[in-house]
């Protein structure tokens, strides 16, 4: 892959839309792609004809920002945006019309990435989706489009150190801190907040307790979708070397290719909130142990580098589009 997989970066539009996008906050994944492709990663090339694939640069996150009315839940002006730059992009180049758009990706961390990408046809159902809000039900398709981490960089670099507790010393099961955002959370805030000392549910945690530690000293944390399905929590889950337990319906976990989430995170339906309890203490001791070892593992799957290392976020973003688009044939 390093050697023959080659991207262009089209070079219309114009910054901060376009060329750029958030490097701390929640959505910190799609700036800090961008960025290392606008600086010029060991894939990219400036010569399209050397192209394998094609990136839109266009940051929906930054397209929020500058377009989006507060309060309004209404998004034509993004789609709008989405439609002249493709439209843009095809009458500049032939690469697009060539393949109509399946040998062209484009990558979102913002909620509305998909609701973006609806707006042209081709770039929906041809073209590679890079999305943290991987939801099958909405038209996410796991053999063309890409998973990948929403990943909360407070302060644009690495938040807190990695490890926690060792497996003995964590006294709590289950571990969940966060607002009622969607239904999902709504469930499982009803059914175990206050509940049971072993399953520690909030919507807010008492004043002195820090959220890092409570992670660090739980064995298992909860990571409930919101009002979409990808969360943060996960990979603060993998961070803090608590097994992340996916309460979501419909979601494609990041790197699901090459990582076997069923070794080291559980996946709980919706339906099934009511039993985590139950789930969770069915796992034996052996079972977890093996389960927080390949935690530790994979952590290096999902870390943020200035300057990205092998195996690290940024290549394995690269190595699932690249697994795309060897399923793609471009007849000239």
């Amino acid at each position: 892959m390093e050697k023959l997989f080659k991207i262009y970066v089209y070079e219309e539009g114009e910054p901060p839309m376009f060329h750029d996008g958030p490097c701390k906050s929640i959505y910190s994944t799609e700036g800090r792609f961008i960025h290392e492709m606008e600086k010029g990663s060991v894939y990219r090339t400036t010569d399209p004809d050397q192209a394998l694939l094609y990136f839109l640069p266009f940051s929906v996150v930054m397209m929020v920002q500058y377009l989006y009315v507060p309060d309004s839940h209404e998004i034509h002006a993004i789609e709008n945006t989405v439609i002249d730059y493709i439209h843009l992009i095809s009458h500049n180049h032939p690469f697009w019309n060539r393949s109509l758009g399946a040998d062209h990706f484009m990558l979102s961390c913002h909620d509305w990435g998909p609701r973006a990408s609806t707006s042209v046809p081709y770039l929906y159902n041809n073209s590679i989706r890079v999305l943290c809000n991987a939801n099958t039900s909405e038209g996410f398709n796991p053999s063309k489009d890409v998973s990948f981490p929403e990943i909360h960089l407070r302060t644009g670099e690495m938040s807190g150190p990695l490890g926690g507790l060792s497996p003995s010393r964590r006294p709590i099961l289950g571990f969940f801190a966060g607002r009622l955002h969607g239904h999902i959370r709504y469930l499982l805030l009803e059914q175990w907040k206050d509940k049971d000392k072993d399953l520690q549910v909030y919507d807010q945690l008492p004043n002195g307790v820090s959220y890092d530690s409570m992670l660090k000293k739980s064995r298992f944390c909860l990571c409930p979708s919101g009002y979409e399905v990808a969360s943060p929590r996960v990979v603060e889950a993998i961070y803090a070397e608590c097994v992340p337990v996916l309460i979501s319906d419909n979601y494609v976990p990041p790197f699901n290719d090459v990582l076997n989430w069923k070794s080291f995170a559980v996946q709980v339906q919706v339906r099934d909130i009511a039993n985590i309890k139950r789930i969770l203490m069915g796992i034996s001791q052996t079972q977890y142990l093996r389960m927080y070892r390949r935690v530790k593992q994979v952590q290096r799957h999902f870390m943020v580098n200035a300057a990205p290392q092998r195996f690290d976020v940024f290549h394995m973003t690269i190595h699932s589009i690249w697994l795309r688009r060897l399923n793609i044939r471009i007849r000239d």
